[in-house]
C-alpha cells in the first residue's frame, strides 16, 4: 500500500485525506497546530482509518517517507518541508490538483480574481442549477473539490467505469491564487478573471508573481471571460487576452473586444453579443460592483449554452452569498450587515461604499500588505465611527489618525464591537452597523466564515 501525507487539517486537507483513503492509500494527515477542536477531528478521522498527527511536521528522511504529499491551500508553496520533498523526488501537489485527476472528464468553470470571485461563483452555480444541471459550487467556496470527487467515487460504486452519468455535469470552482500555484494541470472549459489588485503579497512577494499565478489558470482555459472594467486587466494587461470575452458595465464602447464577444449593459439590459439576456433590475444584490459580477455570470452561462429563461429566473431569485454584504438583522431601525468576506482594503472599500451612510464600521484582524488610501477616504466620507478589533487594531488606529480621522475606538473583540456599535449607532443616527474587516481572520478565527458566524450570533443575541 502506498503512503500519502496530507499537510493541513482544514476542509481541503480532510477532503483530500478521505479521497486518498477511498482510493487505497495509507494516509497520515499532519498539522502544526493543536487544539480541542482539532483533537476532536483527530478522533473522528481515526475512526475512518486516517492517522492525524497534531503539533507535527512530517519527517521525510525515514524509511516510511510518503510517495505523495498533498497540501492544503494555507500551506505556503515554498515551505521548507515542501522544498525538501521536491529535493527527495516526492510528488507534491495541492488538494485542487488531486481533485482534478478524478474530475478532469467534467467541464469546469474556474473563477479567480482578487475580489468578486465568491459572488460570481455562487451566481454561476445558481444559473447552472436552475437550468437543471448538476453543477456544484466548490473550491474556495463551499465544499472542497475533493469532496465532490469523493461523492462521485462513492456514488459510482457498481457503475460502469467512467460512465458519464456518474459525473457532475459541470464543476463550478472558485480558485484562489494559493490553489492555482499548487494545481498546475487544472484546465477549465471556461476561465473567469473577476478583478486584480494587490493582495497576498506577503506570500507571493511581488505583484507580477501574483498576476502570473492567476494568469496561468486563465491561460489554461479554453474560453476566457475577463472583467473589462478592471483597470489593471483592461489597461496594463489587455494585450495578454486578445481572444477573451470581455465585460463592461459602461457599455459596448468600453469593450476590449468585438461586441459579438462581449457582455455589457445597454438601456437597462444585459447584452451578450447582440442579444438581450436579462434586465439589470432583476438582480437583488446591492452594490454597483455586483453588476460586473452579473455580467461575468451571464457570459459564462451563455458560453455554456444555457438559455435566457433559466438565466433570468436564477438571477431574479439569487439572494447573494453569506459573509458578503449579508443582511443579518434589523434592531431598532439599524441594519447589521456581515461583510466578513472583505479580507483586503479593496473589498472593504467596496463594502462600505455599498451601504447607507453614515455607518458604524467594525474593522480589523490580521492585516495584509496593500494600498489602503481609497479605503481610508471612504471611511472619512461614510463612517460615523470605526470600531477596531484584532491584531491590526493599533496599526489601523495609527493610519486613521494620520489621515485626520479620530472617531475610532480599539475594542479588541467582536463581542465588544457589536455591543459598542449598538450603543453608538443611535447617537450618530447611523442606519447601518457593518462588519467589513479589510483583514484576514487568522489572528482570532480559523477563516472568514467563522468570523462572520461569530458576528451573526452576537447580532442575533442583541435582537433576542
Amino acid at each position: 500500500m502506498s503512503n500519502a501525507c496530507v499537510i493541513g487539517l482544514g476542509k481541503s486537507g480532510v477532503a483530500a485525506a478521505r479521497l486518498l483513503k477511498r482510493e487505497g492509500w495509507q494516509v497520515i494527515l499532519s498539522d502544526r497546530s493543536d487544539s480541542a477542536s482539532l483533537r476532536q477531528q483527530q478522533q473522528q478521522l481515526a475512526a475512518e482509518g486516517i492517522t492525524v498527527c497534531l503539533a507535527h511536521t512530517p519527517n521525510l528522511d525515514g524509511t516510511d517517507s510518503p510517495q505523495l504529499i498533498v497540501v492544503s491551500p494555507g500551506v505556503p508553496w515554498d515551505a521548507d518541508i515542501l522544498n525538501r520533498a521536491r529535493e527527495l523526488g516526492i510528488e507534491t501537489i495541492g488538494e485542487m490538483e488531486l481533485a482534478w485527476r478524478y474530475l478532469n472528464a467534467v467541464p469546469w468553470v474556474g473563477i479567480t480574481g482578487t475580489n468578486g470571485k465568491t459572488t460570481t461563483t455562487a451566481l454561476v452555480a445558481a444559473i447552472f442549477q436552475t437550468a437543471g444541471l448538476n453543477a456544484p459550487a466548490c473550491g474556495n467556496i463551499g465544499h472542497a473539490v475533493c469532496d465532490v470527487a469523493l461523492e462521485f467515487k462513492n456514488n459510482s460504486r457498481g457503475a460502469q467505469p467512467c460512465a458519464p452519468t456518474n459525473y457532475p455535469d459541470w464543476i463550478i470552482a472558485e480558485i484562489s491564487s494559493y490553489q492555482i500555484e499548487s494545481a498546475p494541470s487544472v484546465a477549465p472549459r471556461i476561465g473567469v478573471w473577476t478583478t486584480f489588485t494587490p493582495d497576498h503579497l506577503s506570500r507571493h512577494k511581488t505583484l507580477e508573481r501574483y498576476y502570473d499565478i492567476k494568469a496561468h489558470l486563465v491561460h489554461q482555459s479554453q474560453l476566457q471571460v475577463i472583467n473589462g472594467d478592471d483597470a489593471f486587466l483592461s489597461q496594463e494587461k489587455m494585450n495578454d487576452w486578445q481572444d477573451a470575452y470581455w465585460t463592461s458595465v459602461k457599455g459596448k464602447a468600453f469593450l476590449n473586444c468585438n461586441p459579438d464577444l462581449g457582455t455589457y449593459i445597454e438601456d437597462g439590459w444585459v447584452i451578450f453579443g447582440q442579444e438581450q439576456i436579462v434586465q439589470v433590475s432583476a438582480l437583488r444584490m446591492v452594490g454597483a460592483h455586483n453588476l460586473q459580477n452579473l455580467l461575468m455570470a451571464v457570459a459564462v452561462a451563455r458560453l455554456a449554452g444555457i438559455d435566457k429563461e433559466a438565466i433570468a429566473t436564477a438571477i431574479a431569485t439569487f439572494p447573494g452569498v453569506p459573509h458578503r454584504l449579508e443582511h443579518i438583522c434589523t434592531w431598532q431601525g439599524i441594519d447589521f450587515i456581515n461583510d466578513s468576506k472583505a479580507t483586503n482594503y479593496d473589498a472593504a472599500q467596496v463594502g462600505l461604499s455599498s451601504v447607507t451612510s453614515p455607518a458604524i464600521l467594525i474593522a480589523g484582524g490580521e492585516a495584509k500588505i496593500g494600498d489602503d488610501l481609497a479605503w481610508l477616504q471612504t471611511i472619512q466620507a461614510q463612517a460615523a465611527a470605526v470600531l477596531l478589533i484584532g491584531d491590526a487594531a493599533p496599526a489601523f488606529a495609527l493610519r486613521l489618525s494620520q489621515v485626520g480621522y479620530n472617531n475610532y475606538e480599539i475594542v479588541e473583540t467582536m463581542a465588544r464591537a457589536v455591543s459598542r456599535a449598538a450603543e453608538l449607532a443611535p447617537q450618530y443616527q447611523a442606519r447601518v452597523v457593518l462588519l467589513s474587516p479589510a483583514c484576514a481572520s487568522f489572528d482570532r478565527y480559523q477563516n472568514f466564515e467563522q468570523r462572520g458566524d461569530d458576528f451573526r450570533q452576537l447580532c442575533m443575541q442583541l435582537v433576542q
